[in-house]
């Protein structure tokens, strides 16, 4: 993975995918969307701890990057 070298609220900032915030998505577009897919996700501390701190709080890991967290934790 290649984290983002710049913070950008719709980038993950592990892996530098488009994190699919639905919050986020609503800010650019102004449409409104229904429940952000985090909202039923599961944040392991592990996985919160790799983020670099300028990320912390303004922008969201994305689903494949919590998938992968937990399946690593799994094993």
């Amino acid at each position: 993975m290649n984290p983002s070298t710049t913070c950008e609220a719709h980038r993950c900032p592990l892996c530098g995918a488009d994190n699919r915030c639905a919050m986020e998505i609503e800010r650019q577009t102004g449409v409104p969307q229904g429940p952000c897919w985090c909202v039923n996700a599961t944040f392991d501390q592990d996985l919160l701890a790799r983020l670099p701190e300028e990320a912390r709080g303004k922008a969201c890991i994305c689903s494949a990057c919590v998938t992968r967290s937990a399946a690593e934790a799994r094993a």
